[in-house]
């Protein structure tokens, strides 16, 4: 398949496609969706950003296009956040408009009362986080006896957050005779296990990231002290055009870094995991409206941002495990658009880059720090810094005064 319009659709699907300027599929888009629309199951590997959720919407819209309205739960797609279930509500309903088909939204930190409303209404679709949609199964809350596609979304990511009890739940409730689509990034023994539990014969697609991520996202690099990254950062908002997505490792170094920001006069919001989601709902979409240039993340929202025109990704802190990485820069260069990530690296981190660099298939260009503040307090010469501890003979005054900040920095990392 080469472009959409292969595709025999209903008049307002087809017209709700031109409307967005959806004409050429994607890799995972052109190899799920025939399969898809003949009613097979699929497991897809794919990368976040490669363009999933039109993968597998425009195949359920179809098929639900062709049944007569009914107030019964009939689509069932599961993800691991909120976010990622709130914008694949909202990308659903772009495509949806019109054919009066009516949606859920089941989550966590949200209102109860009116995700139940919803469903009384008579919600044909409904997209949830595994917790709470059983919270809400055991209170007999909604029905899914008539659910026959089920999707399962960044599969791998809801098994690594601990909800393979709540999805053997889930599925104890679906009919047995069902289409089921699973998409995962990667396809662990875990996810393997999935597939063989609950997927019945599927079509197999592999859509292999890196070389994407290679073609479209420049990946820059920096050694760095622990701190300068700051005065780095600053930097680059001085010298580098469009918006920025900043990953740290924490929920306080994310507090921190937005005051500091708001400091310095930048239009800054944030998100993490004590954000309320009002409070992430409204940064969220202040950045994609342009009132804030910088969005302040920790990895809760790398799955859960789906934003187009994210000129570029910092890697303020690396990421705690490394396949967030591809997750991370995955929230640039999207929709065929150039973007650029910047990796802030320790001395000390050297070697995991280097691991991220064999384990993804990219290599990162290293570009030379431009002159920057004297980092203070920090060790800077890493070399005589070891050297001193593995000889047991002093250190100089400097990096003594260094090793209490640069321990302190690791802490944080693991506080996360």
């Amino acid at each position: 398949m080469q472009h959409f319009s292969e595709l025999n659709l209903c008049p307002a699907l087809r017209k709700n496609l031109d409307k967005n300027g959806f004409v050429k599929p994607t890799p995972v888009q052109a190899q799920a969706i025939p399969p898809l629309m003949e009613d097979r199951d699929v497991v897809a590997t794919a990368q976040t950003g490669t363009g999933k959720t039109l993968a597998f919407s425009i195949p359920l819209l179809e098929k639900l296009a062709a049944l007569p309205r009914e107030k019964t739960v009939r689509v069932l797609i599961l993800t691991p956040t909120r976010e990622l279930a709130i914008q694949i509500d909202e990308a659903f309903r772009e495509l949806a408009e019109g054919m009066h088909i009516r949606t859920a939204v089941v989550v966590g930190g949200m209102r109860e009362g009116n995700q139940l409303k919803d469903i009384k209404d008579g919600a044909e679709v409904v997209i949830a986080t595994p917790g709470r949609l059983c919270d809400y199964l055991d209170r007999r809350l909604v029905d899914l006896s008539k659910a026959t596609t089920v999707v399962l979304d960044e599969a791998d990511r809801m098994l690594d957050m601990g909800f393979l009890p709540s999805l053997r739940t889930i599925f104890d409730k679906v009919p047995l005779k069902r289409q089921t689509m699973l998409f995962s990034a990667t396809m662990e023994q875990s996810v393997a296990g999935l597939v063989a539990s609950y997927v019945h014969n599927p079509v197999r697609i592999a859509v292999e990231a890196c070389a994407q991520t290679a073609s479209q996202i420049d990946l820059f690099g920096f050694e760095v002290a622990q701190g300068s990254k700051f005065d780095l950062l600053e930097y680059l908002l001085k010298h580098q055009k469009g918006s920025f997505l900043v990953f740290v490792a924490t929920k306080e170094g994310a507090d921190r870094l937005t005051k500091f920001l708001e400091r310095g006069k930048h239009k800054v919001a944030s998100i993490h995991g004590d954000r309320t989601q009002a409070q992430r709902n409204e940064s969220l979409q202040g950045f994609k409206d342009g009132l804030y240039r910088v969005l302040v993340a920790t990895d809760v929202a790398a799955r859960g941002i789906h934003v187009d025109d994210i000129a570029h990704v910092v890697n303020y802190d690396l990421p705690q495990e490394p396949e967030n990485f591809i997750h991370r820069v995955g929230r640039t260069g999207r929709a065929g658009s150039k973007g650029a990530s910047w990796t802030f690296v320790t001395p000390f981190e050297r070697l995991t880059v280097r691991k991220y660099e064999r384990t993804h298939g990219f290599q990162m260009k290293f570009r030379e720090l431009p002159p920057l503040p004297r980092a203070i307090g920090l060790v800077t010469d890493v070399s005589a810094f070891l050297a001193s501890m593995s000889s047991g003979q002093p250190a100089s005054p400097a990096t003594k005064a260094a090793a209490p900040a640069t321990r302190k920095s690791t802490s944080d990392r693991r506080r996360h």
